[in-house]
C-alpha cells in the first residue's frame, strides 16, 4: 500500500540528518529430550543462520530500503555464531548533489516485502545482526536469539524491511524498537524531528503477520520512540520439539513439556522471571 505525502516537498537546508533506527530481538524456542538432541539443534541453528545466509538476508534488506552496498565482510565463529559487516550508501556515491536535500513527510504505510552476528554499515548508517544460540541441559529448553539493528540516515527508511525480516526469521517472540533521532532543517531554519507519520510499529506490519501474534505496544510519542512486543498465538507442540514427534510422548509428558515451553515464552515476552 502506498500512501501519498501529507505535505508538499520541503526544501531542506543541507542533508536530511534524521537518524531512523529499527531494532529487533527475535526468539526461536525449542525443546529437546536429550543433550545429544540439544547439540544437534544448536548445530542446525548455527548452519541455518551462518554468515553466508545472513549476508544474503542483509543484501535483501539493503535492496528493500533502496540502499547501495559498498562493501561486505563476514566471519563464522567456533563453536557457533557469525558476523557480517555491510557498508552501503543511500545513493551510489554520496556527493555534493546530496548536500541539498528535500523532505517529504509521509503517512504510515506497510512498506517492503515480508523474509550469528552481522553488522552492516550504510553511508552514515548501519545494519547489524548478532545471533545467540543457547540451551539449558536440565529443563530441555533451547533458545535461539537474533539481535538486528537497521539504522539509516536521510530519506531511506528501515521500516521498509520490517515485513521481510519478520518472515525471514519467523520468530516465536519478537521485540521491536523504532526510534527517530536528531533533526533536520528547512531553508527557513525550521526544525523537523520526524519526516513521516507513525503511531505504532504495527502500522508497518502486514495484516497476515499481525493476525498471527499477540501484540503489545509501549510508545513514547513525544520522544519519537516506539516499542512493540509480539508473541505467537498458535501453539503446536510439534513446532517446538526437535528430533521427536509429539505422538511418541505420553499425554502427561506432552502436557509437562508444553507447560515448560509456554512458561519460557511468557518469561521472555514479559521480560521477568515467573515463578
Amino acid at each position: 500500500m502506498r500512501i501519498q505525502p501529507i505535505n508538499k516537498k520541503l526544501k531542506l537546508y543541507g542533508f536530511n540528518n534524521l537518524t531512523k533506527t529499527l531494532s529487533f530481538n527475535f526468539y526461536d524456542i525449542c525443546y529437546a529430550l536429550s543433550q545429544d538432541q540439544h547439540k544437534k539443534y544448536i548445530a542446525y541453528i548455527d548452519e541455518e543462520y551462518n554468515a553466508d545466509r545472513l549476508v544474503k538476508i542483509l543484501t535483501s534488506v539493503a535492496e528493500i530500503i533502496e540502499a547501495n552496498i559498498l562493501n561486505v565482510a563476514n566471519q563464522d565463529y567456533d563453536p557457533q555464531g557469525a558476523s557480517v559487516t555491510m557498508l552501503v550508501a543511500e545513493n551510489e556515491i554520496i556527493n555534493q548533489e546530496c548536500l541539498q536535500d528535500s523532505l517529504e513527510i509521509q503517512d504510515s504505510e506497510t512498506p517492503g516485502p515480508a523474509s550469528e552476528a552481522i553488522a552492516g554499515h550504510l553511508d552514515k548508517s548501519h545494519i547489524t545482526v548478532h545471533t545467540y544460540p543457547e540451551n539449558h541441559p536440565d529443563k530441555g529448553i533451547s533458545t535461539f536469539r537474533a539481535d538486528i539493528d537497521v539504522s539509516t540516515c536521510g530519506q531511506i527508511s528501515p521500516l521498509r524491511a520490517l515485513n521481510y525480516l519478520l518472515t525471514s526469521f519467523e520468530p516465536d517472540i519478537a521485540m521491536i524498537d523504532y526510534r527517530v533521532r536528531g533533526f533536520t532543517r528547512d531553508v527557513n531554519g525550521k526544525k523537523y524531528f520526524i519526516d513521516h507519520k507513525i503511531n505504532s510499529v504495527q502500522n508497518f506490519i502486514s495484516e497476515d503477520t499481525r493476525n498471527k501474534y499477540q501484540m503489545v505496544d509501549i510508545n513514547v510519542y513525544q520522544d519519537n520512540t516506539f516499542h512493540t512486543k509480539m508473541l505467537l498465538k498458535e501453539f503446536d507442540l510439534d513446532h517446538y520439539l526437535f528430533g521427536t514427534e509429539k505422538e511418541e510422548l505420553t499425554s502427561s509428558k506432552r502436557r509437562r513439556i508444553k507447560q515448560r515451553i509456554k512458561h519460557e515464552m511468557l518469561e521472555i515476552f514479559s521480560g521477568r522471571n515467573i515463578f
